[in-house]
């Protein structure tokens, strides 16, 4: 037998946290920001890497993720004798609270569209549909 719709939304809808819930972030993804948090100075990949016990390459996909969900920010240090590198600190957590809360917002007022059209699409059917006690 079929689940209810509301059993699958529920199911749908389940995740750990907040990471996971507004940015389908990974377990790596939020060891990473943990430990850019917990640090007091920026962190370059290599450092990030050494840090989670991963390859420079997986902690640097991690990396682009934090950074493109906005949990993240990037820096340029140049060196005195020319060239740079990267280093990488967490953004503000009010920042990163308004962003989310914005997106909940947009979500929700998705969710009532859809739910309204659904409701239109198919208020039309029922009063047309024959009935089954004749």
């Amino acid at each position: 037998m079929p689940d209810s719709m509301s059993e699958q939304l529920q199911r749908d809808m389940v995740c750990e946290g907040l990471l996971e819930c507004f940015h389908g972030l990974k377990q790596l993804d939020k060891e990473i920001f943990q430990e850019l948090v917990g640090t007091e100075e920026p962190l370059t990949i290599d450092e990030i890497a050494e840090e989670v016990d991963r390859e420079r390459s997986t902690a640097y996909r991690a990396v682009q993720r934090l950074l493109q969900a906005g949990f993240i920010q990037k820096e340029q240090v140049n060196y005195d004798q020319g060239g740079y590198y990267h280093v990488y600190k967490p953004t503000d957590p009010a920042k990163i609270a308004d962003n989310m809360q914005r997106l909940l917002n947009d979500w929700y007022a998705k969710m009532g569209q859809l739910i309204q059209e659904f409701e239109a699409k198919y208020e039309d059917q029922d009063t047309s549909a024959p009935s089954l006690e004749s």
